[in-house]
């Protein structure tokens, strides 16, 4: 079912300090990110057409702290067999299309509550 790593995300307390880390120290660079409505950037690696890490930059780390990733997110395939296996065993997730790219993104989490994001084509029907 997965077909390769997607993106981190990570929650920002300060932006400046996160960006100049990220960008000055390790190389990636600030680029495309749809208007999705809350503060946040997308950074790639050098010629990589797909963002590596997505920041947020205007919620709080959540208390208690679930450490410094919010989720992970895979690329997949098949959405509807993901959907059937997951309804089939009870497990709980939230499928959104997201704005911009129309991208289907399947939220859940796992067995010890990590946030787990797997994202399916636009063309994919749910």
């Amino acid at each position: 079912m997965i077909v390769g790593m997607n993106h981190f995300t990570a929650i920002a307390a300060d932006k400046d300090k996160t960006l100049a880390f990220y960008v000055d120290v390790l190389g990636l660079r600030v680029g495309q990110r749809p208007p999705l409505g809350f503060d946040g950037a997308w950074l790639y690696a050098e010629g990589a057409p797909q963002a590596l890490l997505h920041l947020y930059f205007d919620r709080p780390v959540p208390q208690p702290p679930a450490g410094i990733i919010d989720h992970m997110a895979f690329t997949a395939r098949d959405l509807r067999a993901v959907k059937a296996r997951f309804d089939q065993r009870g497990i709980a997730y939230d499928l959104r299309r997201q704005a911009g790219a129309g991208t289907w993104q399947l939220f859940c989490h796992d067995p010890d509550g990590a946030k787990v994001e797997l994202d399916f084509d636009a063309a994919e029907s749910p």
